[in-house]
């Protein structure tokens, strides 16, 4: 971002357990020349630095297609530090999945390289990136000291993209944000989801539209049960061989959508939705209690004025 951070007030508090500001990234092998680094089922915080995302990487035959580049810019140097020890084959694309900031922060350790995006998601960070890399500072400390703003240049479509002896096919969707980009690698059946898929860890509505993204989630379904498809890789939690994490985020929306909707009709005010519990199916589920709070703030007001018509 081109304002610098001059907020020390979360040092204090992150210091100690920021040792060293070193995101310990190790590159777990998901499928032939496919590597995920996966990060923790939290919330954002002074400890961890923001490392709650998933990102990977494809070593293809002329270079390294990289998927999203992590919550700063120590994270995305310490991505090609990492990537470099698997292959020594130079990255030659960067894609950014959406426009939330743990997504995109680290595109500045790839200046240089082509980065691309769905033309929604340029404009989106063009648009918002600033001020969402301050609030990631405010809740993430001196772990993106020196990030700054790098805005994808390249424009993606939904479609076949040949990438350095690469096959790729791109999924334009929407739901979770207004442009949400999954990535197909046909050679080796992964399947990048994005924040549309969520495993282990209740997701986050900050820009949802509930219906889109319920709609989205069937047409990733269906991609894995393409006879070539091998793992899912979902924006946050574990890879799987399987579909289990889209059913599991589809649950949790259909309970959140049918939930707010039954207390919009009953005249509840926000308050009251909040100190609603969780069913059993979630309440053991990471971070579902304060993304539960998030999304009433996010989507009750919306209810409410529906349930008014």
């Amino acid at each position: 971002m081109k304002r610098r951070f001059l907020c020390c007030a979360l040092w204090l508090a992150g210091a100690v357990q920021a040792a060293g500001f070193d995101y310990g990234l190790s590159a777990r092998p998901v499928a032939p020349d496919v590597h995920v680094f996966i990060g923790r089922s939290e919330d954002f915080t002074t400890a961890n630095g923001g490392n709650i995302v998933n990102t990977g990487f494809i070593v293809a035959a002329q270079g390294v297609i990289v998927i999203d580049s992590g919550p700063s810019l120590r994270y995305g140097q310490q991505m090609r530090q990492a990537i470099a020890a698997v292959t020594p084959r130079p990255p030659v694309l960067l894609i950014n999945t959406h426009h939330h900031p743990d997504h995109f922060l680290g595109n500045q350790a790839f200046s240089g390289l082509p980065i691309a995006a769905l033309p929604s998601t340029i404009r989106g960070i063009a648009a918002d990136g600033n001020a969402f890399a301050e609030n990631l500072f405010r809740l993430s400390g001196d772990w993106l000291l020196g990030t700054e703003v790098l805005v994808p240049t390249q424009a993606l479509a939904a479609g076949p993209l040949a990438v350095a002896g690469r096959q790729l096919e791109l999924i334009a969707l929407d739901g979770h944000t207004g442009a949400d980009l999954a990535i197909y690698d046909s050679a080796s059946g992964v399947l990048f989801a994005g924040d549309l898929v969520f495993n282990g860890r209740a997701p986050t509505t900050p820009h949802a539209d509930i219906g889109h993204w319920l709609t989205a989630l069937d047409q990733l379904e269906a991609l894995t049960r393409r006879p070539g498809f091998t793992t899912l890789v979902p924006g946050h939690g574990a890879p799987t061989p399987d579909a289990a994490p889209i059913r599991q985020t589809r649950a949790w929306l259909t309970w959140l959508r049918e939930s707010l909707h039954q207390a919009a009709e009953a005249g509840l005010d926000m308050n009251e939705v909040l100190a609603r519990p969780l069913p059993p199916e979630f309440a053991d589920l990471p971070v579902a209690a304060s993304e539960y709070r998030r999304s009433v703030g996010h989507l009750f007001p919306a209810a409410e004025q529906a349930a008014l018509k």
